[in-house]
């Protein structure tokens, strides 16, 4: 597997987990977050357009550190943005991560922290094996 592969199958990964991760804690099937949907989406008031801007401008780590100090795992729609937070920077291509020290893998460890916080750490074994 070449490194393309092995970026475009963690991003599959995500996508995967993402769908199932949603569909569990909302009980209902998945279905693509649409735009004026997004802004419902937020941690301690920041909604996610906001990390995805702090993404965008290449600040990945400083967007995680907030999001992750701020979010109350108690709160479902709190652990969906940051579902969301990781699927959007796992959309980035790897020369945009790895230029702002970040990756792919980093953003499917995020999601399965999530998961595992949230009761379904087993879904990861789904998907990811170790």
């Amino acid at each position: 597997m070449n490194v393309n592969d092995e970026k475009d199958y963690i991003m599959r990964i995500i996508k995967e987990m993402v769908s199932v991760l949603f569909s569990f804690i909302l009980g209902k099937q998945y279905q693509s977050v649409e735009l004026p949907e997004e802004n419902k989406y937020e941690v301690s008031g920041k909604v996610l357009e906001e990390f995805k801007k702090m993404v965008d401008e290449g600040f990945i780590n400083e967007a995680e550190n907030i999001l992750l100090e701020s979010i109350d795992y108690t709160n479902k729609s709190e652990i969906l943005t940051a579902i969301l937070f990781y699927q959007y920077i796992s959309e980035k291509d790897i020369e945009f991560l790895e230029a702002h020290n970040y990756s792919k893998n980093e953003a499917l460890d995020g999601i399965i922290r999530l998961a595992e916080k949230q009761g379904y750490g087993q879904i990861s074994s789904l998907f990811v094996q170790n």
